[in-house]
């Protein structure tokens, strides 16, 4: 516990020390203008917008080791009907994720002036022990893949075979052969795979990997980088049904 007894950033998520035995982990996301509204620059329906702004935040904290317990949306727009969407959409992911029942929500809006265009912001609070959470994980000789492929803006769609999603996830934390695993978003694979090695202070060597850009932005969590023991590529391919592929080592 003794490195859990103060405040600690780690990748995208803030760490704080609630008890001797316990840590909540605070992962967020934002999106601006992408939604239904007459000046966004994608248009989505807001339902979108809420399912994918929550599955960020979500899958953040839920790589982390940690238990959501609070899901916080503060929508920069009208609470009808755009609010009624994003709410139906967040309530959604919350049933994809095994969750629905399980966190608490709360929230605001905007009812004081009108908007032209979407912004959500989504805060989720989960909590672990300090012996659950997957930080510094990764182990020398470690393969580093990708599950799914980077996508944003307007290649992203919700039923796209090609992206991850909640349940990939948490196929993913299961497997045996896996050591640490982070969402990959708006700056990329190999960001994110160099905060896996950093963590560990371990270097890594990216390798190129046809179909997969590591410097794209993979939009909201569209995909998930991960360090797992060598050879369990074929395991990973077998189990989770994305497309996997291998983006580096860590040495």
């Amino acid at each position: 516990m003794d490195k859990w007894l103060g405040s600690a950033r780690v990748r995208d998520l803030l760490v704080l020390p609630v008890a001797r035995d316990k840590v909540a982990v605070i992962g967020c996301d934002s999106s601006g203008g992408i939604g239904p509204k007459e000046r966004d620059v994608v248009k989505v329906p807001a339902y979108i917008v809420g399912r994918f702004t929550s599955r960020v935040a979500l899958m953040e904290v839920l790589a982390s080791g940690a238990i959501p317990a609070a899901l916080v949306s503060t929508l920069c727009a009208e609470p009808d009907p755009t609010g009624i969407e994003v709410k139906r959409g967040i309530a959604d992911e919350l049933v994809e994720a095994g969750l629905a029942g399980e966190i608490a929500l709360t929230g605001s809006s905007e009812k004081n002036v009108s908007t032209e265009q979407t912004g959500l912001g989504i805060t989720v609070i989960g909590f672990a022990a300090p012996s659950d959470l997957r930080f510094g994980m990764s182990l020398r000789d470690d393969d580093v893949v990708c599950i799914g492929v980077p996508k944003v803006g307007r290649e992203v769609y919700l039923d796209d075979p090609e992206i991850v999603d909640t349940q990939t996830l948490r196929l993913l934390l299961a497997l045996p052969g896996v050591h640490e695993v982070a969402p990959a978003g708006s700056r990329g694979i190999a960001h994110e795979a160099r905060e896996l090695a950093t963590s560990a202070g371990l270097a890594l060597e990216l390798r190129e990997s046809p179909g997969v850009n590591p410097s794209k932005s993979a939009g909201p969590a569209t995909c998930l980088v991960a360090s797992v023991e060598p050879g369990f590529m074929d395991t990973l391919s077998g189990s989770l049904k994305k497309p996997v592929t291998n983006v580096g080592w860590l040495r």
